[in-house]
């Protein structure tokens, strides 16, 4: 990774997203020093412009950033952070410093359906959803009936928590039963945003 440090006279902006929301969480300044320690701790440290010394995230507060990997962008002269926060980003309290909730989205459903159309392309023995693929889609098709099933007798009986295992486990075989069709989440989505279009 070779870092252009000499545009901004030795430093470079470094932006810092939630590993899972996506959210940006704040923005910081990394000089050479900084951006080595962060790669030596797996803990987001800046070079405090105002304190003039290197600055670890989290070292007051223990509201550290841990990384899970870092980006350069085109020119070699910004980084993109993604890290997995402790606690609130910001001193303020708030989990950004732009006044934005970091609440887990949609973007998860993303992750998981790379993982599954990776189980449909590279089989794994030891992995369900390789079995559920080469069980065909008939077996597909029955699990998300059973667990569409399940769902619908949890909701009735009232009981949260045991609807949400079973809405999980709905969504996650019916995700599964797209991939099999060569289709995905985005597919269904793409549905639904042109329904919310027209209605």
């Amino acid at each position: 990774m070779e870092i252009d440090f000499k545009k901004g006279d030795g430093l470079v902006p470094a932006i810092i997203q939630d590993a899972n929301t996506r959210k940006v969480l704040m923005l910081g300044y990394m000089n050479e020093a900084s951006l080595e320690e962060t790669k030596k701790s797996g803990k987001v440290t800046f070079y405090s412009r105002s304190k003039q010394r290197l600055w670890t995230k989290g070292e007051t507060s223990e509201n550290y950033l841990y990384v899970k990997e870092i980006i350069p962008d085109c020119d070699q002269d910004t980084l993109l952070i993604m890290a997995k926060p402790a606690g609130p980003a910001c001193h303020t309290g708030a989990d950004t410093c732009f006044k934005e909730d970091n609440k887990q989205s949609a973007v998860f459903l993303e992750k998981l359906m790379e993982i599954i159309e990776s189980r449909k392309a590279n089989p794994s023995e030891k992995s369900y959803t390789s079995s559920l693929f080469q069980k065909g889609t008939n077996k597909v098709a029955q699990k998300v009936g059973e667990e569409a099933v399940e769902t619908v007798i949890e909701a009735m009986a009232g009981d949260k928590e045991l609807l949400k295992n079973e809405s999980a486990d709905l969504l996650f075989h019916l995700m599964v039963l797209l991939a099999d069709q060569d289709l995905s989440i985005y597919d269904v989505l793409s549905v639904l945003e042109k329904r919310h279009q027209t209605s």
